[in-house]
């Protein structure tokens, strides 16, 4: 991340799987927890980890918008669908 602007520094994720942000995630998380990165890398991380975080739960929301439960007939045969937690 060396030479970014730090408003750009994450502009990355947003491109991103969600198995691909989540990994990252997970090593930020890791790298955290160990307790032995320098505190400005740590800052800089874990900004990178709220970023992650945020769009993972955009990717999640998006995926449960998509669900749909299949509504069956009384003969036990597909007749439809709907969305899966109607509100």
């Amino acid at each position: 991340m060396a030479g970014q602007a730090p408003e750009n520094a994450n502009d990355d994720v947003k491109a991103m799987s969600f198995e691909q942000a989540l990994d990252a995630l997970e090593k930020i998380v890791d790298d955290l927890e160990r307790g032995d990165v320098p505190l400005d890398q740590s800052i800089r991380i874990y900004e990178r980890g709220e970023a992650l975080k945020v769009h993972c739960d955009r990717l999640l929301r998006a995926a449960e918008d998509k669900v749909e439960k299949i509504r069956l007939s009384r003969e036990g045969k597909p007749a439809g669908t709907e969305p899966l937690d109607p509100e």
